[in-house]
């Protein structure tokens, strides 16, 4: 890998890369961008898919079971980053999991272009498995770029970022025209397309990366944990069989909104004995254990958060579809280019946000500060779409509104994310007693997921209540929860122990 020499005549840390970065973030930012792109591309037509009539080449499911899959499908992906990178630690190896986790991912999106039942669900499967191989490790190898830590390495994270919002706004538009407009199944391919794409290139880079994601990983160790990795998966398959036993006898009813309400009780479950263990019983002084409080708190503001933020590709969508003028002179623009709004937004606010927190410095919001700031915004998002609904009329024959109401909308929810969400992020790693950062990392994840996992079920409740009385009660139920954080901002910040 270049390096600059130094005066000492020691070999300083890599600056051949574009703007003085490692040679090796270019790579990782076309590979994370495809990546983006295959997920935020298919994710666009999911429910969209699943929802239109059999005529029209779709599933024809019902508005809660579609969303239900939707909820399901997004909340795994996130899940499944957990797994992923203890076999990335154990097993494989950060780069290697990165490339093979990318086939996963492909052959996914290939398989839901195939058209039949069994190839989609299975696809999204296979998306689920390689996602969680992909994503926390290629992360991870970004890190790696920068031994040396400090403000370089934070922009190189923000360069990556980028990365990944670039990929979400160019993926609904290609992905989104090829399935509306042409043909269904089209569209998924064209996801799939894009990330082989990334992995060619990943692959020509792979040089570039130097040490980055290279593990010693002892022969014996990695032994170790196959045997335990194929335990658990035999223990997983004897419960799916069970229950697919059980279901077959008529002794259980397995559906994907059954299966998305459970999975709705165990996440909350397992977050709450984690953190009462750990708080309880972890052995951790009292200035840690206030930390932990606090990760708990803002663990269930974020959970609120992505349950209403996330229904972007669920209620939002269907939103889009249903009830929104999308036309253009004589051209009626795809429902899923709306889905580009927010990641355009991103793009463009980031720096303004950036440059604000540096600006304002002492006197910048503290970490519950900013969460229950973003809370509100995202309130304010969904008060403007109830607004909205009050001009579609009867639901039976509703009027179609402009599509400034979502991209107000979008816009709101934008600048809560950039209030919450990398605040989160780093928030994670400085509050986390120094054993569990990375399960705290974990932990963060999960919220997102369970966040995810509620947005489809709120979707699915788009037939049973009214428009207005959907989108009002969240922005209510956001909308106060970002208050009481505001409020008690400053007692939580004082558990914080310093932290800023």
């Amino acid at each position: 890998m270049a390096t600059d020499i130094g005066t000492s005549g020691q070999p300083e840390f890599d600056t051949s890369g574009i703007g003085g970065q490692p040679a090796g973030l270019s790579t990782l930012f076309f590979t994370e961008m495809w990546e983006r792109f295959s997920y935020y591309g298919m994710r666009s037509l999911l429910v969209l898919f699943l929802t239109a009539t059999l005529q029209k080449g779709g599933f024809g499911l019902d508005d809660p079971t579609a969303t239900a899959i939707y909820g399901l499908y997004t909340a795994s992906v996130y899940l499944s980053g957990l797994p992923g990178g203890w076999i990335a630690d154990r097993i494989l190896g950060h780069r290697r999991s990165v490339f093979i986790g990318g086939m996963i991912i492909a052959a996914g999106h290939f398989s839901m272009a195939l058209g039949w039942v069994a190839t989609f669900y299975a696809g999204l499967v296979l998306i689920v498995i390689g996602t969680g191989l992909l994503k926390p490790n290629v992360s991870a190898i970004v890190g790696d770029l920068y031994p040396e830590g400090g403000v370089r390495r934070d922009a190189g994270f923000s360069i990556f970022y980028s990365g990944i919002n670039l990929g979400a706004f160019i993926g609904p538009l290609l992905c989104g025209y090829l399935g509306e407009k042409v043909n269904w199944h089209l569209g998924f391919g064209a996801a799939g397309v894009g990330m082989v794409l990334g992995l060619i290139q990943y692959r020509l880079g792979y040089k570039r990366l130097g040490t980055g994601g290279l593990r010693d990983l002892k022969s014996s160790e990695k032994a170790a944990a196959s045997r335990m990795l194929l335990a658990a998966l035999g223990g997983v398959v004897l419960v799916v069989a069970i229950l697919v036993s059980l279901n077959s006898k008529g002794m259980i009813s397995l559906s994907p909104l059954g299966a998305a309400k459970s999975l709705g009780f165990v996440i909350p479950l397992l977050a709450l004995s984690y953190f009462g263990y750990q708080i309880f019983f972890g052995g951790f002084n009292s200035i840690e254990k206030k930390r932990i409080g606090v990760i708990f708190v803002l663990f269930v503001a974020a959970t609120m958060f992505w349950a209403g933020y996330e229904q972007a590709g669920s209620s939002m969508n269907l939103f889009a579809e249903r009830l929104t003028n999308r036309a253009i002179g004589g051209w009626e623009m795809p429902t899923s280019w709306l889905q580009s709004v927010n990641p355009i937004l991103v793009i463009l606010l980031a720096p303004v946000f950036g440059a604000l927190w540096v600006k304002l410095r002492d006197r910048a919001p503290s970490i519950p500060a900013k969460f229950g700031l973003g809370l509100m915004q995202l309130g304010v998002g969904f008060a403007v779409l109830a607004w909205a609904s009050v001009y579609v009329g009867d639901p039976a024959n509703p009027s179609k509104v402009s599509m400034g109401w979502l991209v107000a909308t979008y816009f709101f929810h934008t600048t809560g994310e950039l209030c919450l969400s990398p605040v989160g992020l780093s928030a994670m790693t400085k509050l986390s007693p120094a054993k569990l950062v990375g399960q705290m990392m974990g932990i963060w994840f999960m919220a997102t997921s369970l966040g995810n996992l509620i947005a489809g079920l709120l979707a699915g409740k788009m037939g049973s209540f009214g428009l207005v009385q959907l989108f009002g009660a969240v922005a209510l139920w956001v909308g106060a929860a970002g208050l009481i954080l505001l409020l008690i901002s400053r007692p939580v910040k004082r558990l914080m122990g310093g932290v800023e």
